[in-house]
C-alpha cells in the first residue's frame, strides 16, 4: 500500500499537466513502514530525453536520482518510489517501465488525456522483476484538515 497526501497528488497532477504532451517524472520522498509507504513530498525531475522523444519516454539522469536520494537523507526520509506521466495513455505500466524499474519502490503513473490528469494509479514490481501488480493507493487529507 502507498499513502499519498493531497499535496503530493496535486504536485504530481500539476507537473504532469505542465509538461504535457511530454512525459514528466520525479521521485516520491517519504517513509517505509510495515507493508506500506507513506509519501511526504514529491521531488520533480527534468526529462533529459531529446525534445522529439519526450512524448512517450522519460529519461532521468543518475545524477538527478542521487540528488533526490541526498535530499531525502537530509530530511531523514527515504525515496519510496517514482512517479511519471503517460500522455494520452492509460495509467498502466508499459514494458519499458517494467524493464527500467526496481523492486521495493512504488511506481505512480498519471494518465494525462488532452492535457488533463484523468487517473492516478500505483504499481509495485514483483521481486523477480517479472511483472507489476497494482498497489492499493490511499489518498489522505493533511492532518487537521476537516472534510
Amino acid at each position: 500500500m502507498i499513502i499519498l497526501n493531497e499535496q503530493a497528488i496535486a504536485a504530481i497532477t500539476a507537473h504532469a499537466e505542465r509538461d504535457y504532451p511530454h512525459e514528466c517524472g520525479g521521485m516520491l520522498i517519504g517513509q517505509f513502514s510495515d507493508e506500506r509507504k507513506t509519501v511526504i513530498e514529491t521531488f520533480p525531475l527534468e526529462n533529459a530525453r531529446e525534445e522529439d522523444a519526450r512524448h512517450d519516454r522519460i529519461l532521468i539522469l543518475p545524477k538527478d536520482v542521487l540528488r533526490a536520494e541526498r535530499y531525502a537523507r537530509e530530511k531523514k526520509l527515504d525515496v519510496v518510489g517514482y512517479y511519471h506521466s503517460h500522455p494520452d495513455d492509460k495509467a498502466v505500466p508499459s514494458q519499458y517501465d517494467l524493464d527500467h524499474a526496481l523492486p521495493v519502490w512504488s511506481y505512480v503513473i498519471a494518465s494525462v488525456i488532452e492535457g488533463k490528469v484523468v487517473d492516478i494509479r500505483s504499481w509495485e514490481m514483483e521481486n523477480d522483476r517479472s511483472k507489476f501488480n497494482e498497489e492499493q493507493l490511499e489518498r489522505r487529507r493533511p492532518a487537521g484538515e476537516r472534510v
